[in-house]
């Protein structure tokens, strides 16, 4: 028989409803505080930066949302995504193991970021929104949110980690094509990156400070822009979980199921997506898929971070949550996986993480892109360096599938292409990457970092 590669679903497959892994899992969700009062937020509260669309869907627990058929509409551009069977990476790997992988670079603006992004600018235009503003790292987000707002008749300006400004200008050009205006951050444009410029003119810049000047931006706008997040909350991880429901049909149809999940992990957009509809069947039908988040070694929240109350910004201005946090001041190194370069990661995933019902590993920066190199060269396809964590950790899983003759089935979530970072792969070529190791800073070192937050503010 003929060994079948793509498992293709249908547009008329497309998911109909996002799902809600609050209405099925054990961990219930901690409270959100106001950076002031340290008090549980309210809705008004929230409206200062949201519209009510999404913030009902934060605080939902209803276990789907159906998706509006406009929304539906931009995504069959391209919608649904290929699951790829990865025969030629196995072949080189020498292992018995079966990869698979769900390709989102097939989007637009090249990653799974779109999902988000779409529902996102829908629901602030019919909130009658004129502007939005949102930060970005590698610009896989901002590129996403730029495409949608000019779908919906949106202006938007992105705060773009400086870093990643100066290493990635493509995908700069690509967000100002869309029609958005881009800034390095810290930038000149906010109070709060005057502020940090004036103390050190050559700041790097992180997505805790990108996402301080956005927020300053909406906030003090008098309701005239909204803001957008590309991971960590739970509106965000929902609209995500289209991956996941799709991949659950096209293994269905490779007729295996996966014995390990796979995703990388920043603020834990894409892992969620692709592996929160599996843990539902782990949780209500009895599967037992092991559900693995990959981060990077420089910046490892969910392996060395602690679970706690911080502020999601670097600023102090947004919503206090619980989560997998290394301090909200912590400045993490330039690594070439700008999406991941976050001091914290989405509540919803740290309680999982918390309660044992998902994994967590770091894999070095090197170590990915050799990876990634390998996988460029089997596949054809070169991937985002925030997706070559994914591969890293799925090639390891297949070796040691190799060392012990188990036929394992992997699948991991190729979360994005890499054709904006060549410059990161020309500096690995040559041999100018280096690995960085996070410092050992003991639990009370992170903790003098978070704010104390009052324990009856916490129940």
């Amino acid at each position: 028989m003929e060994e079948q590669t793509k498992y293709l679903l249908n547009e008329t497959d497309l998911p109909r409803f996002w799902y809600n892994i609050n209405a099925d899992s054990p961990v219930k969700p901690a409270a959100v505080l106001n950076p002031g009062t340290r008090q549980p937020v309210t809705l008004d509260d929230l409206s200062v930066l949201f519209p009510m669309g999404l913030i009902e869907q934060e605080v939902s627990t209803e276990r789907y949302i159906q998706i509006p058929e406009e929304v539906r509409e931009a995504y069959k551009l391209f919608r649904p995504t290929p699951l790829i069977r990865a025969r030629r990476l196995e072949k080189v790997l020498g292992t018995p193991a079966h990869i698979y992988f769900k390709y989102e670079g097939v989007s637009p603006s090249g990653s799974h970021k779109s999902n988000t992004a779409i529902a996102q600018a829908y629901y602030n235009k019919i909130a009658g929104t004129k502007a939005m503003t949102t930060e970005t790292g590698a610009g896989q987000w901002g590129s996403a949110l730029s495409m949608a707002c000019q779908f919906y008749g949106l202006d938007l300006e992105v705060y773009m980690v400086r870093v990643s400004y100066d290493q990635k200008p493509y995908r700069r050009f690509l967000m100002e094509t869309y029609g958005a205006k881009v800034f390095a951050s810290p930038s000149s444009e906010t109070d709060f990156g005057r502020g940090l410029l004036a103390s050190d003119p050559e700041n790097p810049g992180s997505l805790g400070i990108a996402i301080s000047e956005a927020v300053e931006v909406a906030a003090k706008s008098n309701g005239t822009k909204k803001y957008g997040l590309g991971s960590v909350l739970h509106h965000v991880l929902m609209h995500q979980s289209v991956i996941g429901e799709e991949a659950l049909k096209q293994m269905d149809m490779a007729g295996e199921y996966p014995d390990v999940v796979i995703g990388c992990v920043g603020g834990g957009s894409n892992f969620s997506g692709i592996a929160f509809p599996f843990l539902r069947e782990n949780l209500k039908n009895g599967q037992r898929a092991r559900l693995l988040a990959v981060e990077p070694d420089a910046t490892p929240s969910l392996t060395k971070g602690v679970y706690t109350y911080d502020f999601g910004d670097t600023a102090g201005m947004t919503p206090i949550v619980k989560m997998h946090t290394l301090g909200h001041d912590f400045m993490p190194p330039s690594i070439h996986a700008g999406g991941l370069r976050y001091h914290g990661m989405a509540p919803t995933l740290s309680g999982l993480v918390d309660a044992g019902l998902v994994e967590a590993v770091s894999v070095a920066q090197t170590k990915v892109f050799e990876a990634a190199v390998t996988f460029a060269r089997a596949e054809g396809i070169l991937p985002a360096p925030e997706s070559a964590h994914a591969i890293r950790t799925a090639m390891d899983e297949a070796l040691l599938a190799k060392e012990t003759g188990e036929k394992k089935v992997i699948l991991f979530n190729l979360s994005g292409h890499g054709h904006f970072d060549l410059v990161s792969y020309n500096r690995y070529l040559s041999g100018g990457l280096e690995d960085y190791v996070y410092p050992e800073d003991s639990r009370e070192d992170i903790l003098s970092h978070v704010p104390v937050v009052n324990e009856l503010a916490m129940v």
